[in-house]
């Protein structure tokens, strides 16, 4: 039994860039697939002219897909097919209010998860081991599909710094670096590319706006992958997307991170970004021995077909799935889930 059919549940612009990689494979293998937007943050207009989309709850129910995927930690229960997490991005440490990591939280809302790496499989498998209502198969994350395909990248004489902050105010690094950034963005010593998270604090946005010159762009955007192949380091907080930079192979400074590695060059002031920086552009081996420990560990699949691999997950799962336990209902969550869609029928 293969699914055939498949819906793509997004709530934010950045999962555009997460599942058009898995869009595609689900295309060139000859199976059907439509998008379904969840809320009101999407800007339609980012759907290209050949997208499907479903516009209702009903619509996606007549449709009947075989799977429907999410970018997401919670997913509504009474949609057709198997519920299917991909993931918003990687294990970043951070806790919720109860000091428990939010990242590997079971919320009674997916038959299968599709894991980026080795470290993330083993936490679910033991939950998957303990709850027996989901599967859980290594995939690779589709959204880096494209990270390791056509790598033609435009290089400039000067290195090329991306510097990226995640919107928490507690854990964001833009207010601390502005002015440091601001002062080494007007040597010209280095190109600097700022992009932040679409949650930032608008006057944030604004202030680091207002700095753009010949040597500094602020980028916004709903597909970051051309920024990390763009830039040579990465300067960052706490966001998952240093993960992602990581990935190629690139160092990167974080300010204040809150579980630093020794695959990280982590700082505590402002005043240590411009020398850090130019300590990671010499790439010192053990260094670079070290981020590539984290690689194997973290996402070792370098073949950009994670989407593929995540499509052979969904049919195996499918044709597994009378072994697995009903899952335990979740009222609070789905009444809120049904509120926010505005879907009462049974």
């Amino acid at each position: 039994m293969q699914a055939k059919k498949f819906v793509l549940n997004i709530s934010q612009n950045y999962s555009f860039a997460i599942l058009r990689p898995l869009q595609e494979a689900i295309r060139n293998s000859n199976r059907d697939v439509y998008w379904f937007v969840q809320g009101s943050a999407v800007n339609l207009s980012y759907f290209t002219a050949d997208e499907k989309i479903l516009k209702s709850v009903d619509d996606v129910i007549k449709y009947d897909p075989d799977a429907v995927i999410f970018p997401a930690n919670i997913a509504p229960t009474f949609f057709p097919g198997i519920n299917v997490a991909v993931f918003h991005g990687f294990d970043a440490g951070k806790v919720d209010k109860k000091g428990h990591n939010d990242h590997y939280k079971v919320r009674n809302c997916f038959d299968l998860y599709c894991t980026q790496g080795p470290d993330s499989t083993a936490q679910f498998q033991r939950l998957a081991e303990k709850h027996q209502t989901f599967k859980v198969i290594e995939t690779g994350w589709c959204a880096l599909d494209p990270l390791f395909t056509n790598n033609n990248v435009d290089k400039t004489v000067k290195s090329t710094i991306l510097m990226c902050s995640t919107f928490s105010k507690q854990l964001t690094c833009a207010p601390h670096l502005f002015e440091t950034i601001k002062s080494l963005s007007e040597t010209g010593k280095w190109n600097w590319l700022i992009q932040f998270h679409p949650k930032m604090d608008r006057s944030i946005v604004d202030k680091y706006k207002s700095i753009q010159n010949e040597h500094l762009s602020f980028v916004e955007t709903d597909d970051v992958i051309p920024l990390l192949k763009r830039a040579d380091i990465m300067v960052c907080d706490t966001s998952s997307v240093l993960i992602m930079f990581l990935l190629q192979g690139k160092p990167v400074v974080t300010f204040n991170n809150i579980s630093p590695g020794d695959y990280l060059i982590d700082i505590n002031s402002a005043d240590k970004l411009e020398e850090s920086i130019e300590y990671a552009l010499q790439k010192p081996q053990c260094l670079m021995d070290n981020i590539q420990k984290y690689i194997d560990c973290t996402h070792p699949y370098m073949d950009g077909r994670s989407s593929y691999r995540l499509l052979d997950a969904i049919d195996k799962t499918i044709e597994e799935k009378s072994s697995l336990k009903p899952k335990p209902f979740d009222l609070f969550r789905q009444f809120k889930m049904r509120k926010k869609l505005k879907y009462w029928k049974l």
